[in-house]
């Protein structure tokens, strides 16, 4: 009997099955396509990139390129122009500066700079920026200086704000400020510059105000007088003094003190000698014997 020949089966295996599906899903594709090109670029670029003789050259390429950009002319910074200042304020900011022109702007910190200005006690506010031409300008408003206040060691310089800007020897050196002095007479300044203009024909016989108690202000004036105004609204208080002395002279004559701390009750104080003489008056006039 003859042997019957065996079929071979044109179907695929089951592994070949399942591998040819797999190759034929767009994911695998795609990662054929993209991801084994891209590990194998990324594994010999980190082999590369691992050997410090190439990180080291490319590092100093980066920093020649840099140093190219950075130190071309229109970066650097050839002067320093200062727009707004006093020329002491001028030479504090140049003192201040802290870098040594020409230099490239990028090795500047503008902000610092600005804040270290701003550090002045003569500086409100300042700009800085830098202008075509190599120039670094910086704007300044400086604070304006309204009043002397006497401390035990001399005469200071401030402004509205209190803020001390210089010192000074003789009040010669300013002698249209205003001079205060006392215990919190650096924080009431605004109130005080508000007296003074409040003073009117009284401002050219005006010395100076003294803050009493950190709480309120004493006016002296020339001859030894004074005028002891309230806590509250001493500029009203002032202006009341004004009009009683365009009316009847009053500190024209042998007084020391006008006391308006109630403001309903002022009150007047004479000096030592005119006292005496008005006690002697009264005395005399008392013993004498009537005809």
């Amino acid at each position: 009997m003859g042997q019957v020949g065996v079929r071979n089966d044109p179907a695929p295996s089951r592994w070949s099955y399942r591998l040819q599906r797999m190759l034929l899903t767009p994911m695998y594709r795609r990662m054929l396509r993209f991801g084994v090109p891209f590990c194998l670029t990324f594994g010999v670029a980190s082999w590369y990139l691992s050997d410090p003789a190439v990180q080291q050259s490319m590092t100093q390429t980066v920093h020649d390129l840099r140093q190219q950009i950075q130190t071309r002319p229109e970066f650097m910074v050839q002067e320093l122009s200062i727009d707004g200042a006093s020329p002491r304020t001028a030479e504090d900011i140049r003192e201040s500066f802290g870098y040594t022109l020409p230099l490239s702007s990028f090795d500047m910190d503008l902000e610092a700079l600005r804040a270290k200005i701003e550090n002045i006690p003569a500086v409100a506010s300042a700009a800085v920026r830098v202008r075509q031409g190599g120039v670094l300008e910086v704007r300044v408003h400086e604070r304006q200086p309204v009043a002397l206040l006497r401390v035990p060691k001399g005469l200071i310089v401030v402004d509205r704000e209190g803020v001390a800007l210089d010192a000074i020897a003789h009040r010669a050196e300013r002698a249209k400020l205003l001079v205060l002095t006392g215990d919190g007479a650096q924080d009431a300044v605004p109130e005080a510059l508000a007296i003074r203009a409040a003073a009117g024909p009284l401002a050219p016989r005006l010395r100076g105000l003294v803050r009493m108690g950190a709480r309120r202000w004493d006016v002296v004036l020339d001859r030894n007088q004074r005028i002891l105004l309230p806590v509250a609204d001493p500029v009203r208080a002032l202006e009341r003094v004004i009009v009683l002395n365009e009316a009847q002279a009053m500190l024209e004559r042998d007084i020391a003190v006008v006391d308006m701390r109630l403001a309903d009750r002022p009150t007047l104080r004479m000096n030592e000698a005119a006292s005496q003489q008005w006690w002697h008056a009264r005395n005399t006039s008392a013993g004498a014997v009537p005809e």
